[in-house]
C-alpha cells in the first residue's frame, strides 16, 4: 500500500513529493529556491569559440573550468543550470565570470561595477 503522504502524478507512478512539499533528500538536491550565483572571478576570460557548437555557460559561478560548466551547480545542490548557447560565428568572444552580465553568457562590462568590484570571489552579489 502506498502512503497517504504521496500523491499520483501519473498512473501507477508515485511522485516523490509529499502533500507538505518536498521530501527531504529531493529537496537537498533539487532545492525549491535555487542559491544564488556566486562571483568566479573579477574579469571575463576570453575563449575562443567555433561556429555552429553548443557551449554550456557557468550560471553559479562554482565550476572549476570557468566560464564553462563542469556539474559543480548540481554536486553543490544550488538549484541552478548552466545556460546552454550555440556560438553564432567562429572567433574570440569575452565570457562574463562576475556573473552579472545583462547579457548572458557575454561579457557587458559588469565587472567593472563597484558591486562586483567589492564582492569577494566566491560571495553572492
Amino acid at each position: 500500500p502506498v502512503s497517504t503522504d504521496f500523491i499520483f502524478l501519473f498512473p501507477n507512478h508515485v511522485c516523490l513529493y509529499q502533500r507538505q512539499g518536498i521530501s527531504s533528500w529531493l529537496a537537498r538536491w533539487f532545492p525549491q529556491t535555487p542559491a544564488k550565483s556566486v562571483v568566479a572571478l573579477k574579469t571575463p576570460i576570453k575563449v575562443d569559440l567555433v561556429a555552429g557548437k553548443t557551449y554550456r555557460w557557468c550560471v553559479c559561478g562554482r565550476s572549476k573550468k570557468q566560464p564553462f560548466c563542469d556539474g559543480s551547480h548540481f554536486f553543490q545542490h544550488t538549484g541552478l543550470s548552466p545556460l546552454k548557447f550555440k556560438a553564432q560565428k567562429t572567433g574570440t568572444v569575452a565570457l562574463c565570470t562576475g556573473k552579472a552580465t545583462q547579457r548572458p553568457p557575454y561579457c557587458d562590462g559588469t565587472h567593472r561595477s563597484e558591486q562586483v568590484q567589492k564582492a569577494e570571489v566566491g560571495s553572492p552579489l
